[in-house]
């Protein structure tokens, strides 16, 4: 059963790390999985204060991933308009034109969506900027934890497997 959890555990880890990055996948909280797994495995050596600061910057990374290009957005004066088509232009840019589509679609998202809402082309420009700072920020953000916790992960298997 040990090894299901440690294979489990791993994938979870790799698989929240790619979730960093394509937004279908929750990829903080299932690398945060991957590391409880291995909890349940016996000699599993991982201290209640690294579980206990895991979880609080993955509610944190989380929530950020969700406020920080809505409030970027708004900091730059920019419109739902831009927001919603930061979000179309992340998703459309995923399968249309991977993966450039997927860094580039919400700044061309949150252009259009600006324009939309009848504002200037310079406003318009100012504004999808400044979402994709906050796409970039978050994103980093998530690459962040998910390899920090995919080390853990991985450095707990080996330890779990050659003692």
């Amino acid at each position: 059963m040990e090894t299901l959890f440690i294979i489990l555990a791993a994938v979870c880890g790799f698989v929240g790390l790619a979730g960093s990055i394509l937004p279908a996948l929750p990829g903080p909280p299932l690398s945060f999985i991957g590391l409880l797994l291995l909890l349940l495995c016996d000699g599993a050596d991982i201290s209640s204060t690294s579980l206990w600061v895991s979880g609080i910057f993955l509610v944190i990374v989380s929530i950020l991933d969700y406020v920080a290009p809505i409030w970027f957005t708004n900091l730059s004066g920019g419109s739902k308009q831009s927001t919603r088509g930061s979000l179309i232009g992340m998703v459309a840019g995923l399968f249309i034109f991977p993966p450039w589509g997927l860094i580039f679609g919400p700044f061309i998202g949150a252009f259009i969506g600006e324009l939309v809402a009848q504002a200037t082309t310079g406003k318009a420009l100012k504004v999808a900027l400044m979402s994709f700072l906050g796409f970039v920020l978050t994103t980093g953000m998530k690459i962040i934890y998910g390899g920090i916790l995919l080390f853990m992960i991985i450095k707990e298997i080996i330890q779990l497997l050659f003692p």
